[in-house]
Formats: structure tokens, C-alpha cells, sequence
């Protein structure tokens, strides 16, 4: 039987496009689910139609639709240049929001999903070498960045650890790469070595991070932040000193209407209580969901999200956290 005929769903694999920046909308099929290790399954989606996916490049991730109105993230692990399947890995996580149980103990191949994306903020940027660093199911945004690398010529390497090596994932695809990958276990060699690998990045030389955040931490404190992209699972503690709030207004470039914002309130629920429909998760900076562009103003950006040369642009602004530095800022809305 076709489940989406027997299940009513709209239209799957149309992709639907929005006018922000959040990417396309599309119903896809789940065609099949794979142990990549403990606790760590792959998907991967298929339009049912057989029609070609958005174009994606390596740190892309998309926004998956879990039910009950739950939306998560996850990093595309797959080739980019198969238009026809999307890739993610979930590992499951005792104390999950929601997500990653839905996906280990619900979602079967043949299920339908929603996705949402692809969308970037952890883009594979040019440079003379790289040096990947990755913990336990923060290896899946690098894979695919480790064979375009790989397909430059450049030099590279990467140093991977998890709790176990049982748990780690996509050894088998990493063993092709040989010395240029290593491998840490926690329980066989300890903690990652970050002090050895990280001497010798230089100016010339990007370093990619991500993984949990004591580990994104770490290497903050020991790498240049010129030469870091990290990719985080969740927002750090905030600071006792963060900058405080003021109240401002919002101009809505495609209605003229002004709204203001309490200092106490967030753009994202003052632009939901105006019915300006805005995608958002997390609500906390990490996700870039709630992604809107500025068309004038000074953005304080408080994200966890755009890169130093992003935020220097003032483009665009995460508006779950971020907010006006002045009186007034006009969003693309």
C-alpha cells in the first residue's frame, strides 16, 4: 500500500519554496535505516517521486519535522552530489528533547517526514590546510567536508574521539583515508590530545570543530579565533556579565507596520504575536532557524550561529536572541 495515499499527506517530494532565508520545504520518504554504531542510526530520505533535491554543500543541515510540532536539526553525512538522497545520523540520547527517540524508537523506512532546509552556517571555507576535530556524533557535518578536501589535494587530517570506539561512527568509511585520520577512543588513549594537535595550526591552516560542548570549549581556548568554525548541539550557560536589554522598534520592510519590542521580550515572539510567521526551534541561537534579514539597522548579535565576517556585514540576524543596538532596525518581513 502507498502510505502517502493511505495517510492523506500533501503533495510528498514537492518541494515548496519560502521567500526567506530558511530554504525549501518538502515531504519526504524514509528509504532506509542503517546502525552506524552504538546508538547512532543513519536515515536516508528520498523525495517519493524520485525528483532531484536542493543543492547542498558540505556543513549543511536540515530541519526535520518529528511530529507533534517538533522540529529538529541534523547535519547532511552524505554526498553532495547525489541529488537524489538526503543523509543524517541520530544518536540516541537518554535525556533526548524528543528527537532523537522519535527517530530510534517511531520513524520506520516507508514513514513519511517534512524537512525543512538545507541551510549552511558551518560553510567549508578555502584555505591552505585544515584540521578537523570532531567528538562522538559530531563527526557527521565533517564527513562530507573531508572528502571534498580530500578531492583538492590539500593537506588535511582529522582527529576524531569518542567514549568507546563501538560508539563511533563511520569508521569503516573513515579507515579509506589511512594516517591522515586518528582515531581516539576515550576509554583506550584518554581525552583528545588538543594541546599536540592544535601547536601547529598556523594562519594558513582552518580548524573545524564539532561535537559536545566541553570539547568545542577546549579547543576555543587553545586555537586562534581566526582559524576556528565550530558547529555546537546546544547553546553555552550564559554569562553573568551578558550585555543588557533595551527596548526598540522593528520596521516590517514588506507591510510598513512598526512593532516594538519590550527589553524583556525576544524579536522572535513579539514578530509571532504580530502573526509575522517566523521558523524557529531552538530559541536559543544555535539552530538558525529563525534566520531574517535586516535591511537597515545595527544588529547586537547574541547567536551562536554567524561567523565574525557575517555579524560585521549586519545582513542578517538570528531573531530568537539577537536584538537592535539602536532605536529601531527594519527587517525583511
Amino acid at each position: 500500500m502507498d502510505v502517502a495515499a493511505a495517510s492523506g499527506e500533501v503533495q510528498p517530494g514537492r518541494v515548496r519554496h519560502n521567500e526567506g532565508v530558511t530554504g525549501s520545504a518538502m515531504t519526504l520518504r524514509v528509504c532506509a535505516m542503517t546502525w552506524e554504531a552504538d546508538d547512532v542510526l543513519s536515515m536516508a530520505l528520498r523525495a517519493p517521486d524520485d525528483v532531484d533535491l536542493p543543492a547542498w554543500e558540505p556543513g549543511a543541515h536540515i530541519d526535520m519535522e518529528l511530529g507533534d510540532g517538533l522540529v529538529r536539526q541534523y547535519s547532511l553525512c552524505g554526498d553532495p552530489a547525489d541529488r537524489g538522497e538526503y543523509r543524517v545520523a541520530v544518536l540516541r540520547e537518554d535525556h533526548s528533547r524528543g528527537g532523537s527517540e522519535y527517530v530510534h524508537r517511531t520513524l520506520r523506512p516507508g514513514d513519511l517526514i517534512d524537512v525543512r532546509g538545507p541551510r549552511n552556517h558551518f560553510r567549508l571555507e578555502d584555505a591552505e590546510r585544515y584540521l578537523f576535530i570532531a567528538g562522538g556524533i559530531g563527526i557527521t557535518p565533517i564527513l562530507p567536508m573531508i572528502a571534498a578536501v580530500r578531492d583538492t589535494g590539500r593537506p588535511w587530517r582529522l582527529l576524531y574521539g569518542g567514549r568507546r570506539r563501538s560508539s563511533m561512527a563511520f569508521t569503516d568509511t573513515l579507515a579509506r583515508y589511512g594516517s591522515a585520520v586518528r582515531l581516539a577512543p576515550q576509554d583506550e588513549v584518554g581525552l583528545l590530545d588538543l594541546n599536540t594537535a592544535l601547536a601547529v595550526v598556523d594562519e594558513h591552516t582552518l580548524v573545524y570543530c564539532c561535537g559536545p560542548a566541553p570539547l568545542i570549549d577546549a579547543v576555543h581556548e587553545r586555537c586562534p579565533a581566526e582559524q576556528l568554525r565550530v558547529e555546537r548541539f546546544a547553546a553555552p550557560e550564559p554569562e553573568d556579565d551578558a550585555l543588557p536589554a533595551d527596548a526598540f522598534a522593528i520596521e516590517l520592510a514588506r507591510t510598513g507596520r512598526t512593532v516594538h519590542v519590550p527589553a524583556d521580550r525576544s524579536v522572535l515572539d513579539v514578530l509571532l504575536d504580530h502573526g509575522v510567521e517566523v521558523p524557529n526551534d531552538c530559541r536559543e541561537g544555535i539552530c538558525g532557524s529563525c534566520e531574517t534579514k535586516v535591511v537597515s539597522g545595527e544588529v547586537d548579535h547574541r547567536d551562536y550561529v554567524l561567523t565574525d565576517r557575517e555579524r560585521r556585514a549586519g545582513s542578517t540576524m538570528m531573531v530568537c536572541v539577537s536584538r537592535a543596538c539602536g532605536h529601531r532596525i527594519v527587517l525583511d518581513r
